[in-house]
């Protein structure tokens, strides 16, 4: 409770600055994967400065803030993976005064340029900051990730936003569904949809979910198998 009153005190005062803290929309120009690929594909080019010609906009989630007096480093995770990004206070000015507002879990939209640090990792030293979503309930322990498997299941954003293994097996099942798709589609085969809630329990001999279809008052079924439905699309000629 205490670190939910802290935050909804930061979104009033984001409010009070005249800041939206759910703005509608935010132009995208780049992801954060495809931002830093840019810059190793610019900076690897002969007699290019790519500190000076690689601007991109970006937004994610904020993971990892650093704080460091008139500049500050942050993490900032999007669909594609990481970038650090750096806040220097000479360059945003009154706007840097917005990070004493900012949160881990806010989602940001940041425009600037690609640099390198002295360390040698990749970074988007910002121009401009926007807050896309104000976060009013605190991440998973630290961002180290989420063990407890009864929360895992149950709250499976938590799970996806804390273990990137959980990201990347929902990606990989998108792409396993779309390669089958493709692999049918390049055969002639055509996707149809079939009712999910059936008048007759057949197909199979499990024991069948029943539902009351108020709207025309009878009760249905959910479906066991396909295969009957599918069977009268090809008597059909399809």
């Amino acid at each position: 409770n205490e670190i939910l009153n802290v935050r909804l005190q930061k979104l009033e005062r984001l409010r009070a600055k005249g800041i939206d803290p759910y703005p509608h929309s935010y132009r995208r120009t780049h992801t954060t994967q495809q931002a830093i690929s840019l810059y190793e594909a610019i900076s690897s080019a002969e007699g290019c400065d790519p500190a000076s010609s690689v601007e991109v906009s970006i937004a994610g989630r904020m993971v990892a803030f650093r704080g460091m007096g008139k500049a500050a480093f942050a993490d900032l995770l999007d669909g594609s993976g990481r970038l650090q990004i750096l806040f220097r206070q000479n360059i945003l000015e009154d706007k840097y005064l917005l990070l004493d507002d900012l949160d881990i879990g806010d989602w940001l939209g940041v425009t600037g340029l690609m640099i390198r640090t002295r360390t040698g990792e990749v970074t988007l030293e910002v121009r401009d900051c926007t807050v896309l979503s104000k976060s009013l309930r605190p991440l998973p322990e630290k961002w180290h990730g989420l063990a407890e498997v009864e929360i895992r299941y149950r709250q499976r954003y938590l799970d996806l936003i804390a273990n990137p293994q959980a990201r990347e097996i929902a990606v990989m099942r998108s792409k396993l569904v779309r390669t089958l798709r493709s692999f049918m589609d390049n055969r002639g085969f055509m996707e149809v949809e079939t009712p999910v809630l059936v008048p007759i329990a057949a197909g199979g001999t499990a024991k069948p979910f029943t539902t009351h279809y108020g709207a025309l008052n009878r009760d249905l079924y959910l479906r066991i198998a396909t295969e009957l439905y599918l069977k009268r699309l090809i008597v059909g000629g399809l």
